[in-house]
């Protein structure tokens, strides 16, 4: 398909063409947010990790965010085999990301309203929310796939890096909130927005199980 595509007048690779016409710029937009609970896991649970499990009551230093990060991608390497087998038997990739983001919802509740009271059981959570956002293979393929062979690599590389992105946006939401209602709750919320739109997007978005990828983006 990209041979055919290379010997054409087809304009290859160009970012900005994401942004030349509205459906695809909103199938761009929508593809980024289904990446959002996973960096909200990683860049606000596990990496502030300290601050969460002082604000638990487990002590000052009682968790480590770099054993945080480290559990949860434990996690998230086991879900991103788990994703790919759960799409195959469910016929959908829609279906098995929201199902994925719905077990880590059950575990960023846990942690921060379930009342821990162990760092083991906060590196627990951590592979539980990694396992669930371990969806992040299956994310990346429902990117490159929603659009045609011209921009389906570009589509690819710079998803996943736009979503990286986003957790500056969500530390500094996160900040914001800290002074009004505090450590947990300020998580909460930055993590209710995150499941919100990632929700949202991956019901809205277009199937991509079984499509014929031979088109192109005019």
């Amino acid at each position: 398909m990209f041979k055919e595509v290379a010997h054409t007048n087809i304009k290859r690779g160009n970012f900005f063409s994401f942004f030349t016409r509205y459906d695809r710029f909103v199938r761009y937009m929508k593809c980024i947010g289904i990446g959002l609970p996973t960096w909200f896991c990683i860049g606000i649970l596990a990496i502030l990790g300290d601050k969460f499990g002082e604000a638990l009551g487990l002590g000052k230093k009682a968790i480590d965010p770099g054993n945080a990060i480290m559990w949860s991608y434990i996690g998230i390497s086991a879900g991103d085999f788990f994703s790919g087998f759960l799409s195959h038997w469910l016929h959908s990739r829609k279906k098995a990301i929201l199902w994925m983001m719905a077990f880590t919802s059950i575990s960023v509740v846990w942690l921060l309203y379930g009342g821990i009271r162990s760092a083991e059981m906060y590196y627990a959570l951590c592979v539980w929310f990694g396992f669930g956002t371990g969806y992040w293979a299956m994310f990346v393929t429902v990117g490159a796939e929603q659009f045609g062979t011209n921009i389906r690599s570009t589509a690819a590389t710079t998803i996943p890096n736009m979503v990286r992105g986003t957790v500056v946006l969500m530390n500094l939401l996160y900040a914001f909130f800290v002074p009004g209602v505090g450590v947990i709750h300020s998580g909460a919320l930055v993590g209710l927005i995150c499941f919100a739109i990632g929700i949202y997007c991956t019901a809205s978005i277009s199937e991509t199980h079984n499509r014929d990828l031979d088109f192109v983006e005019e």
